[in-house]
């Protein structure tokens, strides 16, 4: 039968007959003009070398044997030649078009040209010849193939009106169209039409309600698969088992690999490279010690895919020891096991080893790629190696391993951690030149890592310039201003964030409520803790109660917000004593603080800041007797005050400085500089704040103790070292103290610099003699 030229379109225009399942969709049920207009979508090749060989094998082959033979076998042969822009030609040569069409569709679809395969489809239905059930299925496949529903849906429609609706083969080619663009209900009803289901079929569709985490579903058709008599193979059980592993369902996972098990299955490769990562996940331990067995009963421990989601699930596990003999039990590495087995290293943080694997896995010349420098990267950015994390990311290049949009997110916490602005600016450099910078990945990464770095308003301009922004874009600006004081502009961005319809979630009321708390706003605070649960349904949390907490005490509210503590609706923490603590030390408000501090002290019994912050109002109190006692409690536990440590990057170079460091080349200088400064101060009207030392020595002695501070020493440095007017930026591992803030100020404007100060509560900038933290912190 042939259908003259539009003949598809009247009929599915003027059909009332019954429609397929998914043909009820207006936008989905449309004529066949993609089909019939889409010979310009699909480029052929037009380079007449290409076409040499076949045209002479086509000429030869027309002198030795009949049209109708020759032309279904040029078709249907080796598709390697791809010269399909002179099927035109053959065809309507051809007496029997019909299978040509057939035979040239079904070898397209085998080598992949599947919008190759589509345009000589829309060729042979423009010639006005019907479809039969052979060449359909072909058609499906290379819909599936590039994903088009709308194509696939109209040749859905063309069988169904050309009477091949029962044609059990097209059907369950159409169940895997359905499911490769994600319509599972359509492929369910496509499914329930086959006469015959066959195993493939079945199999497919259960993987896809696993996929979807489809539970109840799965199960159901498994059901009916033993009622139709189907027979599931090993290939049925690894996609459920697969399916489920993809969806999150860890348990169900591993309850369906369980089964597979009782049903006499032996479990492949892809059984257990599947419910490996289940295991681990839910770190259920003996259960992957039991597979691990299975692995080497049926003798899979060469399997480099089994070895890598070994190596994964001990890695969750947090059992270093154990990846590393599987990994030492392989003839031969290859990069996948090499990649798990740092990644789980550097999970269970253990990054001197995973440090000193990838040096040997260079060493052996093993052929590492971008996925293996990431992660190294990665786990050195999360472990505090920031150093190392760029001193990898120069090497990676030096390899030769061009960075990602992966690799980018993972180095720019090391420049923000350390405050490195140059080396975060030529990052940033590069994500612009290989045209990453638009993925909001990379572009939330450089918003943190600019706030990080004390350039707020970088951060900002990043955010402007991004084409598609996430809840954490939102939240990574949010964060920043919150850090830096600037409440007013946090305030705005929450509002602006949501009148671009995105909505807020916990940790955009974090940032909130930490805005408030560093601006002073105590009442707009308690308006959005109110606000939270009441209009978007978000119960507070721990880390909101500490905010609150924060917020009470740094308005001098010590009695409301120990009142606020002890009414939680959960056990408070560390973190909510902590800054009730905090508070209480800079309010001298003793009794409330020897409340939070046994709570600590019973919390937290290893450490040390605690003990200090106690200490800390004591000494404020000139209690000694007190200071003492709780020193020796600090000795008799073995416990030693943290060191101030500062950093400040210097002509792209990071110095680290230690409070009391005399180990730096340039320390008779520093302390030069700081002498004649505090000369300076002296005659300005400055008198040190001695009462942040906690010793009971002679006043004299504790001013030359507050020179030593580390904040003090890297700000020295940076004026030695730059000119005037060059701004510093210097980060501090605790807070900053009363005396360095107030002798800071006095440098900005003395020295006429601005100094950016990143301490662990929020960050200070110093200009003209001002913090703008408002003295507040």
């Amino acid at each position: 039968m042939r259908l003259p030229n539009a003949f598809a379109v009247r009929i599915l225009s003027s059909s009332s007959g019954k429609r397929p399942p998914c043909c009820s969709n207006g936008g989905l049920n449309s004529s066949f003009e993609i089909l019939l207009g889409s010979k310009q979508s699909f480029s052929t090749s037009t380079n007449k070398e290409d076409f040499t060989d076949p045209l002479n094998t086509h000429a030869s082959t027309l002198t030795t044997v009949s049209a109708d033979s020759s032309t279904a076998e040029l078709f249907s042969g080796d598709p390697g030649h791809r010269t399909f822009g002179n099927a035109g030609p053959i065809l309507n040569a051809s007496t029997s078009a019909a299978v040509s069409f057939s035979n040239h569709i079904y070898s397209l679809t085998r080598s992949n040209q599947y919008g190759e395969a589509i345009r000589v489809f829309a060729q042979m239905l423009s010639q006005g010849i019907s479809p039969d059930c052979y060449v359909l299925p072909s058609v499906v496949k290379a819909t599936a193939g590039l994903s088009s529903l709308k194509t696939g849906v109209q040749v859905h429609c063309l069988a169904f009106v050309n009477g091949h609706h029962s044609d059990s083969l097209l059907l369950s080619s159409l169940v895997h169209f359905y499911l490769k663009c994600d319509r599972l209900m359509e492929a369910r009803k496509v499914f329930d039409r086959i006469p015959r289901p066959n195993v493939v079929a079945c199999s497919a569709l259960l993987s896809g309600y696993a996929r979807k985490g489809c539970v109840e579903e799965t199960k159901e058709l498994l059901g009916e698969a033993v009622e139709m008599g189907l027979e599931l193979n090993l290939v049925s059980w690894n996609g459920m088992i697969a399916g489920f592993n993809h969806s999150r369902h860890f348990k169900d996972s591993i309850l369906m690999f369980r089964d597979m098990h009782s049903e006499g299955f032996k479990p492949d490769g892809t059984s257990i490279s599947s419910v490996l990562p289940a295991v681990g996940d839910l770190e259920m331990l003996p259960c992957g010690v039991q597979i691990h067995g299975c692995v080497i009963k049926q003798g899979l421990s060469q399997d480099n895919w089994v070895v890598s989601s070994l190596v994964d699930m001990y890695g969750k596990c947090a059992r270093p020891n154990e990846m590393s003999k599987v990994c030492e039990e392989l003839h031969e590495m290859d990069v996948g096991a090499c990649n798990a087995l740092i990644t789980g290293l550097s999970r269970t943080g253990c990054v001197e080893g995973a440090l000193k694997r990838f040096k040997q896995f260079k060493r052996q010349g093993l052929n590492l790629n971008v996925v293996s420098w990431t992660s190294m990267i990665a786990s050195c950015s999360q472990n505090g190696k920031d150093m190392e994390a760029l001193e990898l990311f120069r090497e990676m290049q030096m390899e030769g391993i061009k960075p990602n949009s992966v690799t980018i997110p993972c180095l720019l916490p090391a420049c923000g951690n350390i405050a490195a602005l140059m080396h975060g600016k030529a990052v940033h450099c590069f994500s612009l030149k290989n045209w990453v910078s638009n993925d909001v990945y990379v572009g939330t990464a450089l918003i943190d890592m600019y706030a990080n770095c004390g350039r707020i308003q970088l951060s900002r301009r990043c955010f402007d310039s991004m084409p598609r922004r996430n809840l954490v874009s939102w939240n990574a600006l949010l964060g920043g201003y919150a850090m830096h004081g600037k409440t007013k502009e946090a305030l705005e961005v929450f509002n602006l964030m949501q009148k671009s319809g995105q909505e807020p979630d916990f940790i955009s009321f974090t940032s909130v409520l930490s805005a408030c708390s560093q601006g002073g706003l105590t009442e707009e605070g308690k308006f959005y803790f109110d606000s939270m649960s009441k209009d978007y349904g978000i119960e507070p949390r721990l880390e909101h109660y500490s905010c609150m907490v924060s917020l009470l005490g740094r308005a001098g509210r010590i009695v409301e917000a120990y009142t606020m503590v002890k009414q939680m609706p959960m056990e408070p923490v560390g973190c909510i004593w902590g800054p009730l603590l905090s508070s209480c030390r800079v309010h001298h408000n003793l009794a409330i603080g020897e409340i939070a501090a046994r709570k600590l002290f019973e919390l937290e019994p290893n450490n040390p800041g605690n003990y200090v912050l106690l200490s800390n109002i004591y000494a404020s109190k000139s209690m000694w007797v007190e200071v003492n006692s709780v020193r020796e409690m600090m000795k008799s536990k073995g416990l030693r005050k943290n060191p101030g440590c500062s950093w400040i990057e210097i002509k792209n170079k990071v110095h680290m400085l230690l409070a009391g460091d005399n180990l730096h080349p340039q320390m008779p200088e520093i302390t030069k500089k700081l002498g004649e400064l505090r000369v300076e101060m002296q005659k300005s009207g400055y008198l040190p704040h001695t009462d942040f030392v906690l010793q009971d020595v002679e006043e004299q002695d504790k001013e030359e103790m507050l020179c030593d501070h580390s904040e003090k020493l890297a700000v020295a440095l940076g004026l030695l070292n730059t000119s005037r007017g060059f701004p510093l930026q210097v980060i501090k591992n605790l807070r900053i103290c009363g005396d360095c803030h107030a002798v800071i100020k006095f440098i900005s404007e003395f020295e006429d610099r601005e100094i950016f100060v990143r301490d662990t509560n929020r960050f200070h900038h110093f200009k003209d003699g001002a913090c703008s933290c408002g003295d507040l912190w």
